[in-house]
C-alpha cells in the first residue's frame, strides 16, 4: 500500500512478531536477563507477566531463537486443556515418542526424557504462554513435575508467561506451594516516552527508512504515547493507520494531526476501510 511510496522494502509496522524487527527496551532487556538467570540457574519455575501487546511473546521468542542450541524448548499455547493433553502437547514438542496415552505412561516417557537430557548436560524448558487460563488443578500438577531434580538442580524448567492477571492467579491461597517455588515474578514494563521515539525509528529503519526522509514530528510521538501508554502493538496498529493517511496527503512528516486520525479510525474502523481510495490503493 503505502511502502512503495515511501520506498521501504515491507511494512514497518506489521503484527506478527518478526525478530528482525525486536526493538530491546528497557523493559525487554530486563525480561531477558530474567529469563537468563532463571533458566540457566536452572530455578525451576518462573513466571513473566505484562500487558497484552507488550511483547511477552516476542521476548520469548528472542530469548529462545538466542540460546536455542544449548536448550530443548517445548511451548504450550492453548491452555485451556486438562493436564494430560498439556502433557501430551509438550512431550511431542519435546520429540518424544509417546507410546501410551494414559498419566502414568507420559509421565514415565517424561521422566526418562529429563534424565536422559541431564546425562547429555542438556536443559529442558517448557514455555506456557497464557498462563493466566490455567486452572488450579493443571497448576498443581505442574508444581509436581518441579520434583523431578537432582541433589543441586531441577531437570525442568517451567516459565509461566501470562496478563497480570497471572499475578493474581499464583496468589491464590491452594497455590501458596507453587508460588514459593517462584523466586520472583517479573513484570514487563512498557515503553517509556523516550523509547516509543526510538523503537518507531528502529522500525522504519530495519524496513529500509535510512535516509531520514519518513519520520514522526515530535508532537506525533507524544500523541502516541499518549494513547498508547507505550503498548507496542497499539503503537503498530496507530503508525500502520498514520503511513497510510501520510501517503493519501503525500507528505514524508507524520504530524499530530494524522496521529489524531488514526486514533479514530481505531475507535471506528469501518471510518478506516471508508476513505476514498482505500480498496483501490491496497489491491
Amino acid at each position: 500500500m503505502y511502502e512503495s511510496f515511501y520506498n521501504l522494502s515491507e511494512n514497518p509496522f506489521g503484527m506478527t512478531p518478526n525478530p528482525r524487527f525486536f526493538y530491546k527496551a528497557a523493559g525487554h532487556r530486563g525480561a531477558l536477563a530474567y529469563l537468563a538467570y532463571g533458566i540457566f540457574g536452572r530455578k525451576g519455575f518462573l513466571a513473566l507477566t505484562g500487558e497484552v501487546g507488550l511483547g511477552k511473546t516476542t521476548v520469548i521468542r528472542a530469548f529462545v531463537g538466542t540460546f536455542h542450541p544449548c536448550l530443548e524448548v517445548a511451548f504450550v499455547l492453548n491452555t485451556k486443556v486438562g493436564f494430560e493433553e498439556m502433557l501430551y502437547m509438550f512431550l511431542h514438542d519435546f520429540g518424544c515418542s509417546v507410546h501410551g496415552s494414559s498419566k502414568v505412561e507420559m509421565l514415565t516417557t517424561l521422566n526418562d526424557f529429563l534424565i536422559r537430557s541431564y546425562a547429555e548436560n542438556s536443559n529442558p524448558v517448557l514455555i506456557i504462554d497464557e498462563a493466566q487460563n490455567l486452572s488450579a488443578d493443571v497448576l498443581e500438577e505442574l508444581r509436581m513435575l518441579s520434583n523431578l531434580e537432582t541433589d543441586n538442580q531441577k531437570l525442568i524448567q517451567i516459565v509461566l508467561v501470562g496478563q497480570p492477571e497471572l499475578e493474581t492467579v499464583l496468589s491464590r491461597s491452594e497455590l501458596r506451594q507453587l508460588r514459593l517455588r517462584i523466586p520472583r515474578i517479573h513484570k514487563m514494563q512498557n515503553l517509556t516516552q523516550e523509547e516509543v521515539g526510538q523503537y518507531i525509528r528502529f522500525r522504519l529503519s530495519v524496513a529500509g527508512s535510512s535516509n531520514g526522509r519518513l519520520s514522526f514530528a515530535s508532537d506525533a510521538q507524544e500523541e502516541i504515547f499518549r494513547y498508547t501508554q507505550g503498548i507496542p502493538r497499539l503503537i503498530n496498529l496507530i503508525c500502520d493507520r498514520a503511513l497510510f493517511h501520510g501517503y493519501r496527503h503525500r507528505t514524508d512528516v507524520i504530524g499530530k494531526e494524522m496521529i489524531e486520525e488514526s486514533i479514530k479510525d481505531l475507535r471506528h474502523p469501518a471510518s478506516f476501510w471508508n476513505h476514498d481510495g482505500y480498496t483501490e490503493q491496497s489491491a
